[in-house]
């Protein structure tokens, strides 16, 4: 049997640095809680720098944190055929009943975490950015990019000013043609991928603003972020953009969307309704 990364820190502990050895205390005391913290999140926990979490990673023979992770991922649920790719509480031996409700209870805790972490200040800051606009580019990466065509496909009701750009290459084509002007509305649950701090270090020299949805205040995308707005939901990296996760930024969305409709009500309303009378002859 492989040995399991609970096995691994028992064997090099006495071999880890004092910094080290704190993040391994921490570790053992709290095992599955730690998959769902970023490399942030665990430094603070522990007490400890970035870099020091890098380091104990390294020791433990993982290339880096991510591959950790999923270390303890696997640790915690056996394989990657069980519990592990399951969403929130969800047991293979669970009736269909059952799994309805934890879906449910989970997707309900995801928003209800959401509300708790809306802060009104950076609503109304982010709104402020949205409205002021000339272009709002919305960007995301893998299941994030989801997120922001749904925004661009949402706003779009009300306004024309925003596109929605998929791909890696064509998000730095279009940040560099950025200007003071425009906004980036940026969705990334981790807020912690390379693209995405490449596409941010662009947008930051082309002077213009940036508003990053997460889960992780203290990730290297919201170091780079004009307004960094926070949606709830644990997600554990087998489970690869949790359904969970996405309501929650789907939430946030709506928040966003609502707030940005009622500094010209008469305006959104009209646009609505333009766009209906448009699309009426496609229903049967």
């Amino acid at each position: 049997m492989p040995e399991s990364v609970y096995d691994k820190i028992s064997r090099v502990y006495y071999e880890l640095t004092r910094a080290e050895k704190k993040t391994a205390d921490y570790i053992l005391l709290h095992r599955e809680n730690c998959q769902f913290l970023s490399i942030a999140g665990l430094a603070e926990e522990s007490g400890v720098a970035e870099a020091t979490i890098s380091r104990f990673c390294r020791s433990l023979g993982y290339k880096n944190f991510h591959a950790f992770k999923l270390a303890i991922a696997n640790a915690a649920y056996g394989t990657l055929s069980d519990a592990g790719i399951l969403s929130g509480p969800v047991q293979p031996e669970d009736t269909l009943q059952e799994m309805s409700q934890k879906l449910f209870s989970a997707d309900q805790d995801a928003m209800r975490q959401t509300l708790d972490l809306i802060d009104p200040e950076s609503i109304q800051k982010s709104v402020d950015l949205l409205v002021q606009a000339k272009r709002v580019l919305c960007m995301g990466q893998g299941g994030s990019m989801l997120m922001a065509q749904e925004a661009q496909h949402v706003f779009s009701t009300v306004s024309s000013k925003f596109l929605a750009v998929a791909d890696s290459h064509t998000q730095m084509v279009a940040a560099s043609g950025m200007g003071k002007e425009d906004v980036l509305l940026f969705f990334s649950y981790s807020g912690a991928t390379r693209d995405m701090v490449d596409v941010m270090n662009l947008v930051r020299a082309r002077k213009s603003r940036i508003i990053l949805v997460t889960r992780f205040p203290h990730s290297p995308g919201a170091s780079l972020a004009d307004v960094v707005l926070l949606c709830g939901s644990n997600e554990g990296p087998l489970q690869l953009g949790s359904m969970a996760a996405k309501i929650a930024q789907l939430f946030l969305m709506d928040v966003l969307f609502s707030e940005f409709c009622l500094r010209d009500l008469k305006s959104a309303r009209k646009s609505r309704e333009r766009i209906a009378s448009a699309l009426e002859q496609k229903h049967l």
